[in-house]
């Protein structure tokens, strides 16, 4: 079973890779964590350090890899459209998200790479808020 952690630094995306870990120890599964970025930057790297600090602070004995994938301009849509496709390209079993909260105001200004994902894929999706 492949699992895929979508990540961004913030408090909702490390819960969701911790559950994410706990899933994939239950069901002997991989984790695959990427961080979509419109290149990588000390902003970045933030990202990824908080994410293995994360993973060294679990202890984890699922199989892990981080990785960044590089766009243009990550909006949430093309977030979300870009999940999707490696979702598909990559055959995942399921999907683990945090997400924000935002309100519907903010959420039809901006659309939600969340929810984006949720409407879109045929895999199982676990939103963390």
């Amino acid at each position: 079973m492949e699992v895929l952690v979508a990540v961004d630094g913030s408090d909702n995306s490390d819960r969701a890779l911790r559950r994410a870990v706990a899933y994939a120890e239950a069901f002997d599964a991989t984790v695959d964590v990427v961080h979509v970025s419109d290149g990588e930057t000390s902003a970045t790297d933030d990202v990824l350090e908080r994410a293995e600090a994360t993973l060294a602070e679990l202890d984890a004995e699922a199989d892990v890899s981080l990785d960044v994938i590089e766009m243009g301009v990550p909006t949430d849509r093309e977030v979300a459209k870009e999940l999707l496709a490696l979702v598909e390209r990559e055959g995942y079993d399921h999907v683990f998200m945090g997400h924000h909260g935002v309100g519907m105001v903010e959420r039809t200004i901006l659309g939600s790479a969340a929810e984006g994902v949720v409407r879109n894929t045929t895999v199982p999706v676990t939103v963390v808020p």
